[in-house]
């Protein structure tokens, strides 16, 4: 959950809800969604303990076709759009240390976007033990920039007071659409909150320790954003988050001084990692979805050497790389995120479905119905709210691009039209890129 986001979305959730005290109510009830969220899931993975994650829930729940429209929109665009939106904030903090001052030009900040994103799909496809040395080193890295802006933070509020939170609410934005804005920005940075529900499996007496951990680990994770907002909003106006861009940034310069530059390193970093740890993590999707027969079996084959994913990786980074030429960080969230709530409320409803048409299923841990009501009202208004008052047409592409899986179910998994080309492609690029059918979950 820790990723890139707490160091590059707080100025984006108070630049659309207006003030400071309502955004620090928003990374508060971004928390507790996650929470409610995480625990509704836990008992969907006790309940369905296949791999697979909202996949293989809304195969067992909602059919195959809504199954393959969420796999069809998760590999062609939600994972890909999450790397872009994670390499863009690398950039920035990359480049910020040279245009210090004034804004970074878009073509160096995607430029070296771009440069990541290659860079680590080169070192996931090579060598799956470089990739994790670089998620260890930029986890530490991570969480030694939250401790020095968090107690910088501290010692700030000492120091000049608390003048930044004086009619904190003043100037708060209103509008149904800024709501959910503000939301998706927030939301971003506890992404991660749904893939808790995998380790059910493994866990003993999952009915007592994977409560208590969700709830441990994202009381923890929301206390921290708490904290590192407070911090940001000690050290600079409103106005001066809003306008600065890399926050952590401009965080470094006023509290550190000439060693501000430090801030810029480890955001890098951290975000550097997280953009890693979207590529180290991905064929497990792929995998299930192939085994089903909704994607192409290539994208579930691993190289015969090394043993990574590089099949999918490849076809991850050449998309990011599609989406980061017309892209921006704050478009590239939204849209993320309301595909990504669109489907969390299908999942949720297909828990609501077996928790009323199947009670008899074993759930070795379940939550009350009144939990997964809360989180699927939660995801209706993020996916309505963008677009009641302020409706843009990018949102109605985005929409048309979810159904339109129906359009290519029909032909090519339920009649399997032109299998004889699929499969002679398939052998083309087995031979070309030297992968093979992986016998477990990557």
């Amino acid at each position: 959950m820790m990723g890139s986001g707490i160091f590059i979305s707080p100025q984006y959730v108070i630049a659309t809800i207006g003030s400071p005290g309502a955004s620090l109510v928003i990374w508060a009830f971004c928390g507790l969604i996650a929470m409610l969220g995480g625990l509704s899931y836990a008992e969907l993975g006790t309940v369905i303990p296949d791999s697979g994650g909202e996949y293989i829930y809304m195969l067992r729940t909602s059919g195959r076709v809504v199954a393959f429209m969420f796999a069809f929109s998760f590999i062609a665009v939600m994972r890909p759009a999450s790397a872009t939106g994670i390499a863009l904030s690398f950039a920035e903090y990359a480049v910020a240390p040279f245009y210090t001052g004034c804004p970074p030009p878009q073509l160096a900040v995607k430029c070296s976007a771009a440069g990541a994103i290659i860079v680590l799909a080169l070192v996931n496809c090579l060598s799956s033990r470089l990739a994790t040395i670089i998620q260890v080193v930029s986890t530490v890295v991570k969480v030694l920039a939250l401790a020095v802006i968090i107690l910088g933070g501290v010692v700030m509020l000492f120091d000049k007071g608390t003048e930044n939170f004086e009619n904190a609410f003043e100037g708060t934005n209103l509008r149904v659409s800024s709501f959910g804005i503000a939301f998706y920005q927030g939301l971003w940075s506890y992404d991660g909150w749904n893939t808790l529900n995998y380790l059910t499996e493994e866990l003993k007496h999952p009915e007592k320790n994977l409560p208590r951990a969700v709830v441990i680990a994202i009381s923890l994770v929301t206390g921290l954003y708490l904290l590192v907002n407070v911090s940001y909003l000690t050290v600079m106006t409103p106005k001066e988050l809003i306008s600065s861009s890399a926050v952590a940034v401009t965080w470094g310069n006023k509290v550190l001084g000439s060693w501000g530059w430090i801030m810029s390193i480890a955001a890098a970093l951290s975000a550097f990692g997280s953009l890693n740890g979207t590529f180290f993590s991905g064929g497990r999707l792929c995998f299930v979805a192939a085994r089903e027969g909704h994607m192409p079996d290539i994208l579930s084959m691993a190289h015969v050497h090394r043993l990574t994913p590089s099949p999918a990786l490849i076809f991850t980074t050449v998309v990011s790389l599609l989406v980061l030429i017309p892209g921006d960080f704050q478009s590239i969230v939204n849209f993320f995120s309301f595909t990504a709530w669109f489907f969390y409320g299908i999942t949720l409803s297909g828990l609501l479905y077996l928790k009323i048409k199947k009670p008899e299923l074993p759930r070795p841990y379940r939550v009350p119905i009144i939990l997964p009501i809360l989180v699927l009202i939660a995801a209706v208004f993020l996916v309505l709210a963008p677009i009641i008052d302020i409706p843009q047409i990018e949102y109605l592409y985005v929409t048309l691009f979810i159904f339109s899986g129906v359009i290519v179910y029909i032909p090519f998994i339920h009649y399997k039209l032109c299998p004889s080309l699929l499969t002679r492609l398939t052998i083309f690029l087995q031979l070309f890129l030297e992968v093979a059918p992986a016998e477990k979950n990557l």
